[in-house]
């Protein structure tokens, strides 16, 4: 063999081997980008669950405290923008921080009721509502998992030629912003 044959041998070897790198390293982000969509859409299922159980929970509060108007209009809206479409994660988040907080003033309402407090209906809807919020919780920990994965795998080197070459970007986080909702709703009568 001559030495031109072996150099194009080797050239042939790092030009495959670079290949199959390129292929698995896209297929890489593929099967990330589709893990952080999955997670999202776990996560707006709950929301959904979570944007149904609320209207129940008004209408069992409002038998009790009709008077208390403002806050059943604020919930209202606060629902009716987060069940809205949101263009982003980050969106959402915001959307869901102010249901949050006209959540809690709902619930601050409520506890001036001792008979609605005791009611069955409320309890139910009580314990539905922090089960979904639990499952919101995880939902979020399990896509700003993934997230962090897709980031990290779209920032290093050398996955970021690929990452570039395909248009493959960062995603964003599903977290809470405001510090006063960092803190899960105090729900407990």
């Amino acid at each position: 063999m001559t030495a031109g044959v072996i150099v194009l041998i080797v050239i042939a070897v790092i030009v495959v081997i670079a290949l199959i790198w390129g292929v698995a390293t896209y297929n890489g982000f593929v099967r990330l980008r589709n893990l952080v969509q999955e997670a999202w859409r776990q996560i707006d299922v709950e929301l959904h669950r979570r944007h149904d159980l609320i209207p129940n929970l008004v209408e069992t509060v409002k038998g009790y405290a009709a008077h208390e108007r403002g806050v059943f209009d604020e919930v209202a809206r606060a629902r009716a923008a987060a069940a809205g479409p949101a263009s982003g994660p980050a969106e959402q988040a915001a959307q869901e921080n102010q249901l949050t907080q006209a959540l809690g003033r709902l619930f601050a309402v409520a506890e001036a009721y001792p008979v609605l407090r005791a009611s069955e209906n409320f309890q139910q809807l009580q314990a539905e509502l922090t089960n979904t919020e639990d499952r919101i919780a995880a939902g979020r920990r399990f896509y700003n998992a993934n997230v962090r994965e897709l980031n990290t795998k779209v920032e290093t080197f050398p996955p970021n030629i690929i990452a570039k070459a395909f248009h493959i970007e960062r995603a964003e986080y599903f977290e809470v912003e405001e510090p006063s909702v960092r803190a899960a709703p105090e729900v407990s009568f």
